[in-house]
C-alpha cells in the first residue's frame, strides 16, 4: 500500500450484520476521517476467524458481498486481511505492521469489546498503549442499548431465529434482507394464481423462523410489497429449505437474476394444508396482511393472528 497516498481512519471489527452498534463505530470513523482529512477504511477478513480457529461460524446476518456493499455505500475503502496467515501475530505487531505500516492509520475506532492478535489477547486498551505513542488516536465506544439489551449480532440472531423481525430490524437499524439469485421452482404458485420467486440461503447464513412473513422485495432501484414463505413447504412434500416470495404488483421473468428480499414482520407459522385450495385461500389472506404491514396501516407490534 502506498503510504504517501493513504492516511486512514480505520474502523475495526467483523461487522456481521452492520447493526446499530457497528454503525456507531463506523460513523465515528467517518466523522474522524472527515475532520482530519483521512480516508475511512475497514479491514475485511478473508475468512471468518472462528471458521479458522474452530471450524464453524455463528450463523451470519450478512453474506460477504452484502456486507462489502453496505460498507462501500457508507464511504469506506476496504482492505482484505488474511486471518489464517496472520492469526499468530502479536498485538503489538498487528498495531504497527498492519495498522500503521500497511494501512497508514492515523486514527483507529473500535468497540469496547474488540479483541485481536494471537489468541485474542489484544484489546482496546492495548491498542491505545501501542498506538497513541505513535501519534495514532484510538477511540473505543461503549455498547449501544435497545431497551434493556445491548445490541449484538448474537442477540439479533436469536430474534431472527424466533421470528421477531420487528425487534431484530430495530437493532439492525435496517430491514434484515438477503440478496440471492432467483432459481427455478415447480411453478406451483403460478398454477395457483400467485407466481413466486424461489431463493436458497447461502452456507452459514442465519435461517429465520419457518413461516410466512410480510416482506419487501427490491429489484434494482424499485421496491415492492411482498409476502415470503421460509421453510420446506410441507403441503406439497417439500424437504429443502428455501425462501419463496410472491411480489405484489410485479409481473415478469426474474430467473437467473438477483432479488433482495427484506423481512418486515412474521405473520404465521409454516402449516401443512389439507388441499391446494386451502393453501391458496391462506396465501391470499397472507398477501392482504403483508400489504397492510408494508403500507404501515397496522400497529407496530403486528404479529401472528
Amino acid at each position: 500500500m502506498d503510504k504517501e497516498k493513504y492516511a486512514t481512519a480505520v474502523a475495526l471489527g467483523y461487522f456481521d450484520g452492520i447493526h446499530k452498534g457497528h454503525k456507531a463505530v463506523l460513523q465515528k470513523a467517518l466523522d474522524v476521517a472527515k475532520e482530519k482529512g483521512l480516508t475511512p477504511a475497514v479491514l475485511i477478513f478473508s475468512e471468518h476467524p472462528k471458521k479458522v480457529l474452530k471450524g464453524t461460524v455463528p450463523p451470519m446476518l450478512t453474506d460477504e458481498e452484502m456486507k462489502s456493499r453496505l460498507l462501500r455505500e457508507m464511504g469506506f475503502t476496504l482492505f482484505e486481511f488474511d486471518f489464517r496467515k496472520n492469526m499468530d501475530m502479536e498485538p503489538y505487531d498487528f498495531a504497527h505492521k498492519i495498522l500503521i505500516d500497511e494501512l497508514g492509520a492515523r486514527a483507529v475506532v473500535c468497540g469496547y469489546d474488540y479483541r485481536y492478535g494471537k489468541k485474542g489477547c489484544g484489546s482496546a486498551e492495548t491498542l491505545r498503549l501501542d498506538l497513541e505513542g505513535e501519534g495514532v488516536e484510538v477511540f473505543s465506544l461503549e455498547g449501544i442499548k435497545q431497551g434493556e439489551d445491548i445490541i449484538s449480532a448474537s442477540k439479533i440472531r436469536q430474534l431472527i431465529s424466533g421470528g421477531d423481525m420487528l425487534r431484530a430490524n430495530e437493532m439492525l437499524g435496517r430491514v434484515f434482507s438477503y440478496n440471492r439469485i432467483v432459481e427455478r421452482g415447480d411453478a406451483l404458485g403460478r398454477k395457483l394464481g400467485f407466481p413466486t420467486i424461489n431463493q436458497s440461503f447461502p452456507e452459514d447464513f442465519i435461517l429465520p423462523k419457518f413461516g410466512v412473513y410480510a416482506s419487501v422485495t427490491r429489484l434494482g432501484e424499485k421496491e415492492y410489497p411482498s409476502v415470503t414463505n421460509i421453510g420446506v413447504r410441507p403441503t406439497v412434500g417439500g424437504t429443502a429449505v428455501r425462501s419463496e416470495t410472491c411480489i405484489l404488483g410485479f409481473s415478469g421473468d426474474l430467473y437467473g437474476k438477483n432479488a433482495e428480499v427484506g423481512l418486515l414482520s412474521f405473520l404465521r407459522g409454516e402449516m401443512k394444508f389439507t388441499s391446494l385450495e386451502e393453501l391458496s385461500a391462506a396465501v391470499k389472506k397472507d398477501m392482504e396482511k403483508a400489504r397492510l404491514v408494508y403500507n404501515g396501516l397496522v400497529e407496530k407490534n403486528y404479529g401472528t393472528p
